[in-house]
């Protein structure tokens, strides 16, 4: 039975940071592979923020490249929306029943699980490989707490990277070389494609 992490998020742009940490997984913590699953437009952030599913979804395969201990995931653009991950994990476990399925997450999105849709279970049936994120509190919830108790959590030492999507979008739009911190594939890309200008 293969062990796979799914990274949830918009990659909007994915960076060397999501490279890094997913790279981080597969060589240091025990996991087979890690499929970046592309989240699909969400309906309350602004269009000009969030760039097309398939503009992000290209992105996500330029940057992991022939890597196969990496995958970039669109399963959630078929899935109804808004999307739960305990909706996602039925359905892959379902089309993959073979694997494993883990989730992971930034130390930050840990401390919202309390909001999530079937949390409870959600954790109970899937391991969570959390890596550290800068300035991460937990807050005050009983309910968050009694989630964490019957949580399956590897805390990874994977290293700090605080780099974010905002930032990269800023710098863009900012007219700075925004190169640094992006495979090249993506920013040639970005640039042929003048995302993020505006």
């Amino acid at each position: 039975m293969a062990k796979i992490g799914l990274y949830f998020g918009s990659f909007n742009p994915v960076h060397i940071g999501h490279i890094a940490i997913a790279g981080y997984m597969t060589e240091f913590a025990g996991l087979e592979q890690v499929w970046f699953v592309v989240s699909p437009q969400n309906p309350l952030k602004k269009k000009e923020t969030l760039l097309a599913d398939h503009n992000r979804l290209h992105m996500t395969r330029l940057a992991i490249g022939d890597n196969d201990r990496l995958k970039a995931s669109d399963i959630e653009f078929k899935l109804p929306v808004p999307s739960f991950t305990i909706d996602t994990l039925a359905y892959l476990k379902e089309k993959y029943s073979d694997n494993q399925f883990c989730l992971v997450m930034g130390e930050d999105n840990l401390y919202t699980l309390h909001k999530w849709k079937n949390s409870e279970e959600l954790v109970k049936k899937h391991p969570i490989y959390v890596y550290p994120r800068p300035d991460s509190e937990i807050p005050a919830s009983p309910l968050l707490d009694q989630i964490l108790s019957v949580a399956q959590i590897h805390h990874v030492n994977a290293p700090l990277m605080d780099i974010s999507g905002t930032f990269i979008r800023n710098g863009i739009k900012n007219g700075k070389d925004m190169s640094y911190f992006l495979s090249p594939a993506v920013w040639k890309y970005i640039k042929e494609m003048h995302f993020y200008e505006k």
